[in-house]
């Protein structure tokens, strides 16, 4: 008999044990009940209990197999093991089955991987595989590029205003003379810039603020070397202009930035304020006297004719050049100084440029001068001795164009002229404001001046007529 058979027993004995009776309180005046058999004598019920544990136990009472009605109890109605740990192990072996299933399954899948290749790209064993690792930028909210009032970031600056500013370059004889930068005034391909940055140029191209390093061929429509302003014209379509702003509503103190191409780095931003406002600066090639801001926003050769932008993405200004040594626009070494063109006072210029490739009512007299200051360090030089009359007074003539109507008259070169219109003359200003208001075709009245070979000083006067400039050289 197995153990987990008498515990099946163990339980039926415990099922069939006839509960035992209460005891009966003794009723007064009545008989004490009989007393209980003694040890060793047994109820009628216990006898039928030992009689199923027999038949169960296939035995009887003397040792010999028992048959039930010639039978012998079915080995099914006695379990080998108790029914929930047969469910138990059951579920143990199913969870195992399961498990190697599907790591069986894992196993094969990536050993087909790597033998056939990745679904994507097939790579087969043994391949090298380049991976290029690309950093997900966080892209720019609108807040990072402009604020609630409207005004940009510098970051908004250089991503809203550069894409209006180009790279120029000049050749001539096949040769690179030089760089410079320029502004995109209109969609069709209409480009501000400085007259210095085209001087001397046979041919120039373009590069547009992109990826590509496509130049297209720059035309020169106008230029007006006096006011050191030029048009270029290329043949694109669709090109971002500049948004120009009011220069009057500039303040002193304000940031601004300035955009262009110094030493030919391209697409270059620098920052910094408005220093001084209403600064009246000269153009080293003629002298003549402009408007413009002065800026500490780093301006270097090459961004002659970029754009000064003030924080709303407006062009406030056209960057000329550096102050340098005694003059703007020289070779010197003034940091932190430089100037930028209203755009107030050069739009009415560029609009001209633009229209009729010059700007109207400019005339010229067609000669080359000494300034007085000038001449008179010359002469000392040469050892060549002045009359006292000239200190501080004329301007000494070294050239004559052929189409000039003083040459119809007696002044020769190394004369002076000391007075026009009645009006002294010694530097380029005080000769320009002479004949300022005049038009090509009128007449000057001129006083002036020789040095005889005794050192002194012989005058006469003399008339002539101005000649109307288209060339925008004057």
């Amino acid at each position: 008999m197995t153990d987990d058979l008498q515990d099946i027993l163990s339980e039926l004995s415990e099922d069939t044990r006839l509960p035992e009776e209460p005891e009966l309180p003794e009723a007064a005046g009545q008989p004490e009940a009989a007393e209980q058999p003694e040890s060793g004598s047994a109820p009628a019920h216990a006898e039928e209990h030992d009689m199923i544990r027999a038949i169960l136990d296939g035995e009887r009472s003397d040792g010999s197999p028992s048959e039930l009605f010639g039978l012998t109890p079915p080995e099914s109605l006695v379990p080998s093991q108790p029914v929930a740990r047969q469910r138990h192990l059951l579920l143990k072996v199913l969870l195992t089955l399961v498990t190697l299933a599907v790591l069986g399954f894992a196993v094969f899948c990536i050993v087909w991987d790597v033998k056939q290749g990745t679904a994507d790209k097939l790579y087969p064993v043994g391949d090298i595989v380049r991976v290029q690792v690309v950093r997900q930028m966080e892209p720019h909210p609108a807040s990072a590029l402009v604020d609630e009032n409207g005004r940009y970031s510098f970051e908004g600056i250089a991503e809203t205003v550069m894409p209006s500013i180009v790279e120029i370059y000049t050749y001539k004889d096949d040769h690179m003379l030089g760089s410079g930068s320029g502004i995109i005034l209109t969609e069709d391909g209409y480009i501000a810039t400085n007259a210095h940055v085209i001087a001397n140029a046979e041919s120039l191209s373009v590069r547009l603020n992109d990826d590509g390093d496509d130049r297209y061929t720059g035309t020169v429509v106008g230029h007006d070397t006096k006011t050191d302003l030029a048009i270029l014209k290329i043949a694109a379509d669709h090109l971002p202009p500049a948004v120009l702003g009011n220069s009057d509503n500039v303040r002193l103190g304000e940031t601004v930035c300035a955009l262009g191409n110094p030493a030919g780095l391209h697409s270059s931003i620098t920052t910094g304020i408005i220093s001084g406002v209403n600064r009246k600066v000269r153009a080293e090639s003629t002298n003549y006297e402009m408007e413009c801001f002065q800026t500490d926003a780093a301006i270097s050769p090459g961004n002659s004719g970029g754009a000064l932008v003030n924080l709303y993405g407006e062009v406030i200004g056209i960057t000329s050049s550096k102050y340098n040594n005694n003059t703007p626009f020289g070779n010197g070494n003034y940091e932190g100084l430089g100037f930028a063109i209203t755009i107030n006072e050069a739009m009415p210029i560029l609009t001209e440029l633009i229209e009729q490739g010059y700007v109207g009512g400019r005339v010229r007299i067609g000669i080359r001068f000494l300034e007085n200051e000038e001449a008179l360090r010359e002469a000392a030089g040469a050892g060549e001795k002045l009359p006292e009359e000239l200190n501080g007074r004329g301007v000494r003539i070294r050239e004559l164009d052929e189409d000039s109507d003083l040459r119809n008259t007696t002044l020769e070169l190394g004369d002076w002229i000391l007075t026009m219109n009645g009006k002294e003359v010694r530097d380029y200003d005080s000769l320009n404001e002479a004949i300022s208001g005049l038009s090509g075709g009128d007449s000057v009245h001129c006083r002036c001046g020789r040095v005889k070979e005794d050192g002194t000083l012989q005058t006469f006067e003399i008339d002539f007529r101005l000649l109307e400039d288209h060339s925008g050289n004057y």
